[in-house]
């Protein structure tokens, strides 16, 4: 008696992606910097430390290619993200404009974040969907 196994495939939901805030990929891969804190590239990933797995979010210059922001938490929150760049914010001159690219991350698209992008003179700037290289700077620090 033989008998194949076998299971039933879902099809996975798509959720909907209209109303949705998505900018464009301004920063299109340039990733050089003629001035310090003109452009800066954001991601998170989550390390193992003695405390067990922490997420920790940075937000790189693409002038020096040093972290200039950055944020460890047990949650992947917004909370996260804009402890980062608040670390960042404080280290550029104010009224100095920057291009903050990130992927499309749902933490990088909440309000609370990009309250901080009209208040420090940052422009938004995303990776398409799919696309890891459009924010290879980020992605490759860790």
């Amino acid at each position: 008696n033989i008998y194949a196994h076998f299971s039933i495939c879902h099809k996975k939901a798509k959720i909907p992606r209209n109303n949705v805030n998505f900018t464009n990929n301004i920063l299109n891969r340039e990733f050089s910097a003629a001035t310090p804190n003109s452009k800066w590239v954001s991601d998170t990933t989550f390390v193992h430390t003695k405390q067990g797995w922490l997420y920790l979010a940075t937000v790189i210059d693409l002038y020096s290619r040093r972290v200039v922001g950055w944020s460890m938490n047990q949650n992947n929150n917004t909370k996260l993200i804009i402890d980062a760049l608040s670390m960042a914010i404080k280290n550029k001159p104010k009224q100095q404009k920057v291009l903050l690219h990130s992927d499309q991350g749902s933490t990088y698209r909440a309000y609370e974040y990009l309250k901080l992008f009209k208040a420090n003179n940052i422009t938004q700037s995303m990776s398409r969907k799919g696309e890891c290289h459009d924010n290879a700077v980020a992605e490759s620090f860790f």
